[in-house]
């Protein structure tokens, strides 16, 4: 068994006073620490959305990290979808 069997791709959407509070730095600083691959952007809505790719217990302390976010953030809902690993980031951005 190769070691992507470990590997896991999570979509997660983050409702609340989510945009405005250093959220996107944050999550960066966040998975760069962990070693997860991916991109997080604010939507239209005034949600943010992130796609977070890597090893399963570091993917799933980003969602956890997720439901508090950064200091300044008031998380009410964090929706998570799994997917198949792409295995196609490098690194993790902030898209615009």
């Amino acid at each position: 068994m190769k070691g992507d069997d470990m590997k896991t791709q999570a979509h997660v959407i983050i409702s609340g006073r989510v945009q405005g509070v250093w959220f996107r730095a944050n999550t960066k600083e966040k998975a760069r620490q962990l070693n997860v691959k991916g991109w997080v952007r604010n939507l239209p809505d005034g949600r943010v959305e992130a796609v977070f790719e890597g090893d399963k217990e570091a993917v799933e302390e980003m969602i956890r990290w997720c439901h508090q976010g950064p200091p300044l953030a008031k998380v009410e809902k964090v929706e998570v979808e799994y997917r198949e690993p792409e295995g196609k980031y490098e690194d993790f951005s902030i898209l615009y």
